[in-house]
């Protein structure tokens, strides 16, 4: 079976994998010259890796790292020493760690929350223990059916003291999901801790040793080619031509560069694109059904990275670091923490500036210069004195993961729809795991099984009316 995929980011390209897996043919087709969507980088005119966001895998991540094991690649993450890292910027060049201890869960996460006295007080330690109780014994129902609440206002109903909000989950909301905890839905941190709770290994983070395009998509697109599917770049979905079923007829691709358009004509079709990509696609019949009208209540939300190479080496550690500036979301030295970035004399910090809506539209300049006022006070002895910016660049992405506000669980659909030849591929699509990389994965392989099963039930209709799944 023949299957038109539109997206080459980390779910089109896993449902791409798996497709071949169980005997289809996949077609990938992918707008840019790059592959990995919210993981893609390209190389600026020095020959430098610019990225679209800072990458931390987590042994949290069952299908990420089952897919590079399939792939022979799990040697490419650089696995760091189970820590959580915070900065303080109370107490400028100083870091807190919770040290996670090699002892089965959930007792390896406890101890180190009890071992930390630099953050929370004892008594702070306790209720939020007591608080998260809920979440670990009623399990993955209780977090979901917590959508209905922001984090701010589910800690504040468990009694959780504000400090702790402040200290540890402003910084953990901003990497999550790019937004404050006072706007993100309680599930999406929820479902990240009682990961962390249940697997010895959960919280444990790693780097890529390169370039995700490179090191993590090029992997896929070989394995992919190699049992019979193709991977197209510079091959942007135009328009998704139905019949007057409503099914799909074909996809219908436009050229870039001088390149003509065509269409591609498959059994079976996958937008596998971003949720606000899909919904300008979308054809006109389709907007009355009631699982693409709750596609209305999903929109990303934009991201911002900045890269900053330095002329000497600053004191930093081969650790993913959480912020708790009011800019900053996490940080890294990719000249440590990343191998083919490895340069034993001058630093390159990667950095997260979320929530970014006030920023998104500045000039890179000016976010620049805010991102360098957020480094000094971070390293005070060191900058600008002792070392100084030989280039720094700003990526934007406008909209990124879906933006997981109460109430946004009821928005994600399932990967099949009601239209039996067309299927949905993408982190916000509904799935155990949050929008991230791991997501993306998931319901890359859970959209490769939907079709798979699809194929093998008789269709005697078009269900343009179905209920929402």
């Amino acid at each position: 079976m023949r299957v038109a995929i539109a997206g080459g980011g980390l779910a089109g390209l896993s449902c791409a994998k798996y497709l071949v897996d169980l005997g289809h043919q996949p077609i990938v087709l992918e707008r840019s010259d790059v592959l990995g969507g919210l993981v893609a980088a390209w190389q600026d005119e020095d020959g430098d890796w610019l990225e679209t966001g800072l990458h931390a895998f987590f042994g949290a991540y069952r299908n990420m790292n089952q897919l590079m094991a399939e792939l022979n690649i799990s040697d490419r993450l650089q696995w760091k020493q189970h820590a959580l890292v915070f900065n303080q910027p109370e107490k400028p060049g100083t870091l807190s760690r919770f040290d996670v201890p090699d002892i089965p869960a959930p007792f390896n996460v406890i101890v180190s929350i009890l071992r930390n006295n630099d953050m929370l007080t004892w008594e702070q330690k306790i209720r939020f223990a007591i608080g998260l109780l809920p979440a670990i014994v009623r399990g993955q129902k209780y977090v979901e059916a917590m959508d209905k609440y922001s984090l701010l206002d589910w800690l504040r109903l468990q009694g959780v003291d504000e400090k702790v909000n402040t200290d540890i989950f402003i910084a953990a909301s901003k990497a999550l999901t790019f937004i404050n905890p006072d706007e993100v839905s309680a599930t999406v941190p929820l479902t990240a801790l009682n990961r962390f709770l249940q697997e010895r290994y959960g919280s444990k983070i790693a780097f890529l040793d390169g370039a995700p395009p490179e090191r993590l998509c090029q992997p896929i697109v070989e394995y992919v080619v190699r049992h019979g599917g193709e991977v197209h770049t510079a091959a942007p979905l135009r328009q998704i031509a139905v019949r007057g079923d409503g099914t799909v007829d074909r996809f219908v691709v436009g050229g870039l560069h001088g390149q003509s358009g065509y269409d591609v004509t498959a059994d079976a079709y996958v937008s596998a694109m971003s949720v606000d990509a899909f919904k300008h696609l979308m054809p006109e019949p389709w907007r009355e059904v009631p699982l693409f009208q709750k596609l209305q209540g999903l929109e990303g939300v934009p991201v911002i990275n900045v890269q900053v190479w330095f002329d000497a080496k600053l004191p930093t550690i081969d650790q993913l670091l959480f912020s708790r500036s009011d800019i900053l979301s996490v940080y890294a030295d990719m000249s440590v923490t990343t191998r083919d970035y490895e340069d034993a004399d001058r630093s390159m910090l990667e950095l997260v500036i979320a929530p970014a809506e006030q920023w998104i539209g500045r000039p890179d300049g000016e976010i620049i210069e805010a991102t360098l006022s957020e480094l000094t006070k971070l390293f005070p002895e060191h900058l600008p004195d002792k070392v100084k910016v030989r280039k720094a660049k700003v990526l934007k992405t406008p909209r990124s993961v879906y933006r997981a506000t109460p109430g946004r669980q009821a928005c994600r659909p399932s990967q099949a729809t009601p239209i039996p030849n067309f299927f949905l591929s993408g982190s916000y699509t509904m799935q155990e795991f949050l929008g991230s990389m791991e997501g993306a994965v998931l319901s890359g392989k859970l959209t490769a099984q939907a079709i798979a099963k699809s194929r093998s039930l008789p269709h005697t209709q078009v269900a343009m009316g179905a209920a929402a799944t």
